[in-house]
């Protein structure tokens, strides 16, 4: 019998545990959020009836004068559907969360959503700014840290029973915050202490609640901030944090250039633009590569071709025209015949010597210039014609026979002197 009972209970544990797990629901936006005009959320799944959308302003205002009018709105029904105003300006935030009977959050929380813009602005007055019944506090001011606890505080005159309150992380999770040890204070009212087991950087909005209704306290919103002693000991794999994923509600715009969270045509668009994108990187860096390499490349050509060009030693003079010819050297290469001159021997002298002069011993006077003819095809624009060093040519006479009838004491006595070496040039 005992072991009946407990095969019994063991059952209804596990039947609890698993019932969340088949009540699970989802919901999405019919439409965008608008200004003015109905929103509309429909449900889908195993949901277990009622339902409630808890809608919230996230963000700043979006007028200059700073001006508050969005409420914090709480429809509960028990359809698949629901539809209401909304009451919020374009280009500002908003926050929904929906739950069913079976605990706050249990349908997901959306990310935050724009406003989108109409021409219907009846429902906005912008010279008028809204305030909850009564306010949240915290201490220390505006500040959660994570692994740190903060106390959560209000005035006990101005609420209606014993406030509660909601965690709600845009994308991620939702929960009730849990309440111990509620005390007064002198300097903070009525409150209790809390400590977020919620890791630091995440965004979180903390809504208060009463017998009245929900958000009667108003909210928020809260950025977790770092702990100086990098405290983690809070943190577990149950700790709520923002969702890995599509959030809840659909696709809707998320800020004011009209992009777009949830929904597949999202994810989509997202994968696309991120292939674009690395094909576009990929091909600039390649260009970049070809374009490096290629300048390498030249500068090294052009050192080597620097470093291989032949010297030439017999540089132009300045004006100087090259007038090479195809097959011929260049014209410092080219050979200037050496004419030789004819003898300048007197004539007189050589006919005395008894013996006739040929063609070629015919006495003459020469300049040592070659003659035009013998001068070089190549002409120089500029600058003389090259001089050749004048040359004295003596042929002397060999003594031949003796003169007939001459004798020896007719010979001239001949006397041999050393050189005085008194013509050396200095």
């Amino acid at each position: 019998m005992a072991a009946s009972a407990a095969a019994s209970v063991t059952t209804a544990l596990l039947l609890l545990e698993l019932l969340p797990l088949t009540a699970a629901f989802s919901w999405t936006f019919q439409s965008a959020p608008t200004q003015c005009q109905n929103l509309s959320i429909s449900i889908s799944g195993g949901g277990t009836p009622p339902y409630n959308v808890l809608v919230i302003p996230s963000g700043s205002t979006p007028f200059a004068n700073g001006t508050e009018v969005r409420k914090i709105i709480s429809k509960q029904f028990s359809s698949n559907s629901i539809s209401f105003q909304l009451a919020y300006p374009a280009e500002s935030q908003l926050v929904a969360v929906v739950s069913d009977s079976t605990g706050f959050g249990s349908g997901g929380t959306s990310a935050e959503a724009e406003v989108v813009s109409s021409s219907d602005s009846s429902c906005i007055d912008a010279s008028k700014s809204v305030n909850p019944n009564w306010f949240l506090n915290l201490d220390p001011t505006n500040q959660l840290v994570q692994c740190t606890a903060s106390r959560i505080w209000w005035t006990q005159s101005d609420v209606s029973g014993t406030p509660f309150f909601f965690g709600i992380i845009p994308g991620g999770d939702s929960f009730v915050i849990p309440e111990s040890d509620v005390n007064t204070t002198s300097d903070t009212g009525t409150g209790f202490s809390w400590t977020p087991n919620i890791r630091e950087g995440t965004t979180i909005h903390i809504v208060g609640n009463d017998n009245s209704g929900n958000g009667t306290g108003g909210s928020s919103r809260l950025t977790i901030g770092q702990n100086l002693q990098n405290d983690n000991s809070c943190l577990n794999t149950n700790s709520p944090s923002s969702t890995a994923g599509t959030p809840a509600g659909g696709s809707y715009p998320t800020d004011t250039s009209g992009d777009s969270t949830g929904g597949s045509s999202s994810s989509s668009n997202a994968n696309v633009g991120a292939i674009v994108g690395g094909v576009v990187g990929g091909v600039l860096g390649l260009l970049a590569l070809l374009l490096i390499f290629y300048f390498i490349r030249r500068r090294s050509k052009q050192n080597r071709e620097n470093n291989e060009k032949p010297v030439d030693l017999l540089q132009a003079d300045e004006g100087d025209e090259r007038t090479d010819r195809p097959g011929q050297p260049p014209e410092y290469y080219r050979p200037d015949p050496f004419i030789v001159p004819e003898p300048t021997v007197d004539e007189s002298s050589a006919s005395a010597s008894g013996r006739p002069l040929s063609a070629s011993e015919r006495p003459t006077s020469r300049s040592g210039t070659p003659d035009f003819a013998s001068t070089s095809t190549g002409t120089r624009k500029t600058g003389a014609p090259r001089t050749l060093r004048p040359v004295n040519i003596i042929q002397h006479d060999d003594a031949g026979p003796s003169e007939v009838g001459g004798t020896k004491e007719d010979e001239p006595e001949t006397i041999e002197l050393p050189p005085a070496y008194t013509n050396i040039r200095k």
